[in-house]
């Protein structure tokens, strides 16, 4: 028997089940690109046609008689992350599949990917490769970059079945630190792994981490029927080191088969392997109920910061889904130490390159040092909404108008860095049509007129047409409204660039 590469067992980082979602293909005549990515295996109907021909459970195209080489799709993948193997399978795909792939990745953060891909740029992690029809066709990936988005290149047409994308989640860490608060520490979604576990002969351990409720007894962890000593378990090592604050376990589905009781142990071993894991403390021992969501909150015992969760069935059986809510072990970031040893001008110049307030900037800069960048946002934005109309309005002035992208004639902090930062928040109009162009100016000088200030709007990630449609439609409003909405759009604006200011000042010692 051939041994199963080791890839198989991480989780596919593209199903639907997670999030994952075709979002674009050049055809799909007979079938539909979404079959790509079902988490069930592919079916066969023997007898069913449509009004296009046979139908097939997967993503099939017409055949080519245009000339083109090759058909895709890409792929937005439910958990961004390192890519470490493919399966391409082509079942039930004989005399219609393609006779070769190719596979692309590329990392877009942009939430309006549908926009970004056109400027996207895709690296080649596996190259042309020949396909077996009716067949798992499986790839070892050694790319090793963290990617968002894949496409499925076929060669010339024809049908895929499913494709799986197998690897090692990686999420947005700096978003999620800059966020604060609680997070899930034990999803798969934020990099969490269930990395090994006693039994489970009828539900996958990866399944105790899934995003979403299950939807069946099949889309849990569930072990075979203990007839020996001892109970059944599963160690999950954390998404990052934290406490844990409140604990789910849900029992959903399982009504004749849920443990009677459960303990959930948590050390911290930061960089130990299973093996090597020792120093289990209890957090929780309890009884539990078939098909049912339980919440344990205050009934947690506190052992401080973990990196590992081990929990217990009792002897056996089967859970749901496992969620360990808790907060991040601070981490230490450079841009903030050195934003904190800054002198006090220093620090004052240093922000107004984020905000262009004088007074924000002083009272910002008198509240360090910080305890960590979400102090910081909170501390940044509650100064904010404490100023007053003249503070918002100096703020306001320092930015160029939508479309110029060059800063005014006394810009507030380092001209030069604000300048640069203004260009990228402001990227997309710099290909905009010059009639566009033309049209922002005159509804920016009609806005100024009435308003007495610029339109402030946080432009990252925005197109010109829509930022234009945007002013016209906040040109009709009252003064006292857009003073509001301005100061909204503000406080978006320095929040990215205190992010940039840490990340710029984060190399210097």
């Amino acid at each position: 028997m051939t041994e199963q590469p080791a890839f198989l067992d991480l989780p596919d980082l593209a199903s639907d089940t997670v999030g994952g979602a075709a979002i674009a293909c050049n055809d799909e005549f007979f079938a539909e690109k979404e079959n790509l990515l079902r988490a069930h295996v592919a079916v066969w109907k023997e007898h069913e046609y449509t009004d296009r021909g046979k139908w097939m459970d997967g993503w099939e195209t017409r055949r080519r008689r245009d000339g083109g080489t090759h058909d895709w799709c890409v792929v937005r993948l439910g958990l961004p992350g390192v890519i470490r193997g493919i399966v391409v399978d082509t079942a039930f795909f004989r005399g219609n599949y393609p006779e070769a792939c190719a596979i692309y990745a590329t990392t877009i953060e942009d939430p309006l990917d549908l926009a970004a891909l056109q400027r996207a740029t895709w690296s080649e992690i596996l190259p042309r490769s020949a396909l077996r029809g009716d067949s798992k066709n499986v790839f070892a990936i050694a790319d090793g970059h963290r990617y968002t988005h894949v496409r499925l290149d076929i060669y010339p047409d024809g049908g895929v079945a499913r494709l799986r994308v197998h690897g090692d989640v990686v999420p947005g860490w700096p978003r999620l630190r800059a966020l604060g608060g609680p997070i899930d520490l034990a999803a798969l979604e934020h990099g969490a792994v269930v990395e090994t576990c006693s039994d489970m002969f009828f539900g996958s351990r990866n399944n105790l981490i899934k995003p979403g409720p299950s939807r069946s007894m099949a889309d849990g962890w569930e072990t075979r029927r203990r007839r020996g000593p001892g109970n059944d378990w599963a160690i999950i090592r954390l998404a990052a080191a934290g406490t844990v604050e409140s604990v789910e376990i849900d029992t959903s589905h399982f009504k004749g088969n849920a443990p009677g009781r459960i303990a959930l142990e948590g050390t911290h071993a930061p960089g130990a392997s299973v093996d090597e894991l020792s120093g289990w403390r209890t957090l929780l021992a309890t009884a539990v109920e078939p098909h049912r969501r339980h919440v344990f909150d205050h009934q947690l015992r506190r052992t401080g910061p973990i990196t590992h969760l081990r929990i217990s069935v009792f002897p056996c059986g089967g859970i749901a889904r496992l969620r360990a809510w808790g907060t991040l072990v601070p981490e230490a970031a450079p841009g903030l130490a050195a934003l904190d040893a800054m002198s006090v001008d220093d620090a004052r110049a240093a922000l107004r390159k984020c905000c262009g307030s004088s007074r924000w900037a002083e009272q910002v800069a008198a509240a360090r040092p910080f305890e960590d960048v979400p102090a910081l946002l909170r501390i940044a934005e509650r100064v904010w909404w404490s100023l007053g109309e003249a503070d918002h309005r100096e703020a306001f002035s320092a930015h160029p108008k939508i479309g110029s992208q060059s800063p005014p004639a006394q810009p507030a902090g380092d001209p030069e860095t604000t300048g640069r930062w203004a260009r990228d928040e402001q990227q997309t109009t710099a290909s905009a049509a010059a009639a566009t162009l033309a049209e922002l100016a005159d509804a920016n000088r009609a806005y100024e007129a009435k308003h007495g200030f610029i339109y402030i709007v946080c432009a990252t990630g925005r197109g010109a047409d829509d930022m234009l449609a945007d002013l016209r439609a906040r040109l009709a409003g009252t003064t006292k409204d857009e003073l509001r909405t301005a100061a909204e759009e503000q406080a978006k604006i320095t929040r990215l660039r205190l992010a940039k200011l840490l990340a710029e000042h984060g190399g210097h010692g």
